[in-house]
């Protein structure tokens, strides 16, 4: 006979999600901001016990928050009995340091979290290699200042390092022999794409790449244009691996279209680093279709974001303006005057054939 199973009791911490309206961050809407962060918490499963929102005129440079938003978040973990915060925006180690020593909870900034969302969501070898490189790297980075039981020497003959090796450095040769391994099989990766890219361009077949803000609406145009089934939900980085169809419009092949990771504010640095293999296809498409969602109220923010990160990854590109969710604002004429700054530019509802037919016109007009 079967024993009773014995309950276990789980341990939730108490989590603080930390709003902050940053002096540096220039967005119109600070509530569609504060929105999206709250929407990265959950897209990462984060249980949080409140939310709290601070504005800063200045960024202290050891703390981030100045001491009087210190002291009054620090009042709401007391009464709260909070054990982690999660912050909106990016720390430099020190400032996470100080802050949790101060606070006496552990604080996760904006780049771990969205790295933790990642590492979520890749499914391919690729992708879970990026993200695994990038993970390593902002480890490393936080291992500078660990405490004292982080620098204590091991004291041990023989090992590599040499004697008297301490903990911080075991750990820091780890990571980078990690990295070093990730970075191999990333290459042996990239041999094969560069193959099959050389013989989409011996073969003159056009390429299109869907580029744009998280959740725009990419992977849904994709599918409704290709008649596919890549992963497409309403949460942010849904889709973080680059999938490629073959583009038929009107019975006749125009090329390939590939989706690619969406952009976001404040995207982690390692991301954008461990991620330029996968852009680098941007550098070889004939035509980009930048996916805008224009039920944000923040889309031209967004298109600030993208444009930003292409400047940085050196892309330039002929480009097409895809305003989506067209069926989910209000007034498009109200709009219309905004749109018009944006050129070539074409509006849908990507969820449809019907709805995206301006972009099938579009497309069958198109000659690279």
């Amino acid at each position: 006979m079967a024993k009773k199973a014995e309950s276990l009791t789980v341990y939730l911490p108490n989590i603080l999600l930390l709003g902050v309206d940053a002096p540096y961050n220039k967005t119109l809407d600070k509530d569609a901001y504060f929105e999206e962060f709250l929407n990265l918490a959950k897209s990462n499963q984060v249980v949080f016990k409140e939310t709290l929102s601070v504005k800063l005129r200045e960024i202290d440079p050891g703390y981030f928050l100045t001491k009087g938003k210190l002291s009054e978040v620090k009042a709401v973990c007391d009464k709260l009995n909070i054990d982690e915060i999660v912050l909106s925006e990016p720390l430099t180690p020190q400032q996470e340091r100080n802050m949790s020593e101060y606070l006496h909870c552990k604080v996760f900034d904006r780049t771990q979290l969205i790295l933790e969302i990642f590492e979520k969501a890749a499914h391919s070898a690729e992708g879970k290699t990026q993200v695994a490189i990038a993970m390593m790297q902002h480890k490393k980075s936080r291992l500078a200042g660990k405490g004292i039981h982080m620098s204590q020497q091991a004291g041990t003959v023989g090992v590599r390092g040499g004697f008297g090796e301490t903990a911080k450095e075991k750990e820091k040769r780890h990571i980078e022999e990690s990295i070093l391994k990730f970075r191999r099989q990333l290459e042996r990766i990239h041999q094969v794409r560069d193959t099959q890219r050389k013989n989409r361009i011996n073969s003159q077949i056009s390429q299109i790449c869907l580029i744009g803000y998280t959740n725009a609406g990419k992977s849904t145009i994709l599918n409704t244009l290709t008649k596919s089934n890549v992963l497409a939900e309403n949460k942010l980085f849904a889709t973080l691996d680059t999938t490629t169809r073959e583009l038929f419009i009107e019975h006749k092949k125009k090329g390939v279209i590939s989706d690619t990771v969406g952009f976001i504010q404040a995207l982690p640095p390692q991301l954008i680093e461990a991620f330029k293999s996968t852009l680098s296809e941007l550098h070889y498409a004939n035509l980009l279709l930048q996916v805008v969602d224009l039920s944000d109220k923040n889309w031209e923010e967004h298109i600030r974001v993208v444009h930003k990160i292409l400047l940085d990854l050196n892309i330039d590109k002929p480009m097409c303006f895809v305003f989506n969710k067209a069926d989910r604002v209000d007034s498009l004429e109200f709009i219309q005057p905004s749109l018009s700054r944006y050129q070539p530019h074409i509006v849908v509802s990507g969820n449809s054939k019907e709805g995206i037919k301006p972009l099938i016109e579009f497309l069958a007009q198109w000659e690279q």
